[in-house]
C-alpha cells in the first residue's frame, strides 16, 4: 500500500509535533524543516485540524499543536482520516466505483483483508512512540 504525500506529510508534521508536544509551531517552520510546500503543508493542517488531531490559530503568534495528547492518536486513526477520499482499489469507493471485475472478482476480499492488516499494525503505534525530536541546536562557540 503506498499513501499518498498528503498523508505522508501530515504524519511528518504530526510525529514533529508530538517531539515537543507543548510548542506551537508554525507551517513556515515545518515546511523548512522538511521541506515541503508551505502552501501545501497549508492544506494539510486544515485538515488535521478538521480532524481533531491539531488545533491552530491564526495571526501574530499563531500556529498548531496537538489537540489531544500523542499518546492518545495512533498512527491508523489518523492514515484512515487523511486517506479517506483516496481508496485502495477502485472498488472500495463509496459509489463502488465501475471495475467490470465487481460481479465476479475474488480479488477484492483479500485486498480487505491485507487491508485491515496493515491498519491494524498501524492502530498499534501511536504518536508518542513516533515522535520526531527536534533537531540538535548549533551551540555557539
Amino acid at each position: 500500500m503506498q499513501l499518498t504525500s498528503f498523508t505522508d506529510y501530515g504524519l511528518r508534521a504530526l510525529m514533529r509535533l508530538a517531539g515537543e508536544p507543548d510548542r506551537t509551531f508554525t507551517t513556515d517552520e515545518i515546511a523548512i524543516e522538511f521541506g515541503i510546500s508551505r502552501h501545501h503543508l497549508i492544506k494539510i493542517v486544515r485538515r488535521l485540524g478538521q480532524a481533531g488531531y491539531v488545533t491552530t490559530r491564526r495571526g501574530a503568534g499563531g500556529g498548531f499543536r496537538l489537540a489531544r495528547s500523542a499518546e492518545a492518536i495512533t498512527v491508523g486513526e489518523v492514515v484512515r482520516a487523511l486517506e479517506a477520499r483516496f481508496p485502495l482499489v477502485e472498488c472500495f469507493r463509496s459509489d463502488g466505483g465501475a471495475c467490470v471485475l465487481t460481479p465476479k472478482c475474488r480479488l477484492k476480499r483479500n485486498l480487505a483483508a491485507a487491508r485491515e492488516a496493515f491498519f491494524r499494525e498501524l492502530d498499534g503505534a501511536t504518536l508518542a512512540e513516533c515522535a520526531y525530536p527536534a533537531p540538535p541546536r548549533a551551540s555557539a562557540a
